[in-house]
């Protein structure tokens, strides 16, 4: 059977669809206007030529509001479709729904990692139930990579010193190639793998129910072997600020300014914990930059998440005071 050409890979996620609408207006646009643009010239360079022997100057050009008007508004819309367009498509591919599963990636020279929610551990294959999002949190150990899902239209940088995220909603069971879309040495273009989609009661059954340590339950252990539990106690006169319903609010800090404690917050408070100081407290806090890799970082990360309430509010001395008691059961478990 001979090989089938395709422009266009298959559509497999949820995203696709719209990604390809959106190419396919930018492309109509272009070529229309394109054409457009070179028709006029060559009609206008017949017709309006230079005869032979016609010595005359031609009429002067005084102008046309109406003209200036069509073809100011008529690029301004088609501009304005292209930008809230787009801008849509790239709000909607970077925030995931709220009940989307979750896994963390990390990329190094020349392998992706993952982890699922139960502590399951995959090296460049990922498996992914079919019909549910699937949000991906993605950092690197060594230098820029870029996750690249052709068939879902998904591309996202992974970054290091910082995490990235994106997601996609995979509509039918199959496997498609996952590509690193951004040159990172010399074995770059080996750095591929596959995400597998599955029913849903198949990948249920592969994921199986107890593989390990969950990124949860590793990130507590590392959290106790860093002794991180000494200083944030929750208790009264702590060292630290209390980490117990501290992710997804915001957080004042030294100065009168709020951050939202989120996933690169986080990140950044164990890397580099003198950058933002909560107030209240003093920057004691030593650096863990270059004691924990990526992966760790992500457990702890997962820890302090696993800790969070439902309840959004500002985090201030106070609030902290209310919460001590159950830090201290959770910091000293």
């Amino acid at each position: 059977m001979e090989p089938r050409f395709e422009l266009f890979p298959e559509q497999a996620s949820t995203l696709a669809p719209r990604v390809d609408a959106l190419f396919y207006y930018l492309t109509g646009v272009t070529v229309f206007f394109t054409l457009l643009i070179f028709i006029l010239v060559v009609v206008f360079a017949v017709k309006y030529r230079r005869r032979p022997g016609d010595t005359t100057a031609p009429p002067p050009i005084h102008g046309s509001k109406a003209l200036e008007i069509i073809w100011t508004v008529i690029p301004l819309v088609l501009v304005a479709i292209m930008f809230f367009w787009g801008a849509k498509v790239y709000h909607d591919q970077l925030r995931p729904p709220s009940d989307a599963y979750e896994v963390l990636v990390t990329g190094k020279q020349w392998m992706w990692k993952f982890q699922h929610p139960n502590g399951k551990r995959e090296i460049n294959d990922l498996h992914v139930p079919a019909g549910r999002p699937v949000k991906l949190t993605m950092g690197s150990e060594d230098v820029i990579h870029n996750v690249y899902v052709p068939a879902f239209r998904m591309k996202q940088d992974v970054v290091p010193g910082r995490w990235t995220r994106t997601w996609f909603n995979a509509v039918k069971p199959g496997v498609y190639r996952l590509f690193c879309n951004q040159y990172c040495g010399t074995n770059h273009s080996k750095m591929i793998g596959r995400v597998i989609v599955m029913e849903p009661r198949e990948f249920q059954a592969w994921l199986g129910d107890e593989t390990g340590a969950t990124p949860a339950q590793s990130g507590e252990a590392l959290f106790a072997k860093l002794a991180c539990n000494t200083c944030h106690t929750g208790t009264s006169g702590a060292r630290g600020p209390s980490l117990v319903g501290l992710f997804g609010k915001k957080v004042r800090l030294l100065g009168g300014k709020e951050v939202l404690a989120d996933e690169n917050y986080i990140r950044e408070s164990i890397t580099n914990p003198s950058a933002k100081i909560v107030e209240g407290y003093q920057p004691i806090m030593p650096s863990f930059q270059g004691l924990v890799t990526e992966e760790q970082l992500m457990q702890l990360t997962a820890y302090v998440k696993s800790l969070a309430q439902d309840s959004p509010q500002s985090v201030s001395p106070s609030d902290l005071s209310t919460t001590n008691a159950v830090s201290k059961e959770v910091a000293t478990k």
